[in-house]
């Protein structure tokens, strides 16, 4: 579980109900900002609207999308670059065949692939085409979640005002009895209120928190992908460990294994 996702949202929660309860009503005042017409027409009609820009199925992959957002993601940069200078070693002291087995014992489909497309004697160019192909076709589908999420955003806001605008004509309509117009006033605003809780509250912090994920992602890919060509060219274990060291930050490479290449110049 990613504790900043949780912590960040019920923190939001919590500072919006210390505003209401630090109010002129205390914290009943929160009864003020519960209206369910206003619930279904800002979130309803954001997410019908959603809907009808998008296919069912991608509609349930965008909502079930929210549950990576809790998750810390199970990337490891450098177990990665370790594991590539495994390779490499194996690679150096018994040949690129050799590593068909290995690749057997991986549980990352993206390094078995690229693996078995060196030991099939692929083309480096082929090898890296393919490959950045599969990357690319990956990071499509994530941006897909991640738009989905950026879109339910810019159309919380615009829902919000819909409904205000309905509440402005309800009062209008009612405007015999002046006290009325008060309390009116105050429903009205309140899917505005909504809308900007759906846009800053749910929707921006879980398409942020997947692009980083995504991001994240892409970086381990990459990383994958330089291995993968350094092995297939015979390039010396160690100069494959500081090639790969240079995707991440300088405070993130001591977590690579410090005997990670120890391949010699003589193989």
């Amino acid at each position: 579980m990613d504790l900043a996702t949780i912590i960040g949202i019920v923190a939001c929660l919590i500072f919006i109900i210390l505003s209401i309860a630090l109010g002129q009503d205390g914290i009943a005042g929160v009864k003020y900002f519960i209206d369910y017409p206003s619930i279904m027409i800002t979130f309803g009609g954001a997410f019908a609207c959603l809907l009808s820009s998008c296919t069912i199925k991608e509609f349930v992959n965008g909502l079930k999308s929210a549950g990576i957002a809790f998750k810390l993601p199970s990337l490891n940069a450098a177990g990665i670059i370790q594991k590539i200078i495994d390779l490499s070693n194996v690679a150096r002291k018994e040949g690129l065949l050799s590593l068909e087995e290995a690749a057997g014992e991986l549980d990352d489909p993206f390094l078995q692939k690229g693996i078995m497309l060196i030991v099939d004697g692929t083309d480096p160019d082929l090898v890296r085409a393919i490959m950045e192909t599969e990357l690319v076709s990956i990071d499509d589908r994530h941006k897909v979640n991640v738009n989905f999420w950026e879109t339910a955003g810019a159309m919380g806001p615009a829902w919000g005002m819909i409904g205000t605008l309905l509440g402005l004509v309800m009062m209008l309509y009612h405007m015999e009895d002046a006290s009325t117009i008060g309390p009116s006033m105050a429903v009205a605003l309140i899917t505005t209120f909504y809308g900007s809780i759906l846009a800053n509250w749910i929707c921006a912090p879980f398409a942020a928190k997947l692009k980083k994920i995504n991001d994240a992602e892409m970086q381990v890919k990459e990383i994958i992908i330089e291995g993968l060509l350094s092995i297939q060219a015979g390039e010396n274990p160690r100069v494959i460990e500081e090639k790969l060291k240079s995707f991440m930050a300088p405070a993130e490479r001591a977590n690579v294994g410090k005997d990670a290449g120890g391949g010699d110049e003589n193989g």
